[in-house]
């Protein structure tokens, strides 16, 4: 199933405003409720599934980057060969 790139996008923030949401409110009720430990205890797992989500998404995105840059040094040497000259009249033709 495809999902929509702007809800997808927004899902880390979506779990981690749900995560706050729960613990604010289990908090609210105070501890001596019973079920605000299970209310904290979603939140929290709500958060964690956010930063999950986050960095998972920061990882595969930061890898075909990575491929691409380690390519390019074998590139580099050569590039500085044909500009590591100190020959001032470098790019001037003869009898100019």
């Amino acid at each position: 199933m495809r999902i929509p790139t702007p809800i997808y996008e927004r899902m880390p923030q979506f779990w981690l405003l749900l995560g706050i949401l729960f613990m604010s409110s289990g908090t609210f009720l105070g501890f001596d409720f019973g079920l605000s430990f299970v209310y904290f205890g979603i939140g929290f797992m709500c958060c964690m599934w956010s930063m999950r989500i986050f960095t998972m998404r920061l990882r595969d995105r930061k890898a075909p980057q990575q491929t691409q840059h380690q390519a390019e040094p074998a590139e580099q040497p050569q590039q500085a060969e044909q500009h590591s000259s100190n020959d001032p009249h470098q790019g001037v033709e003869p009898g100019a």
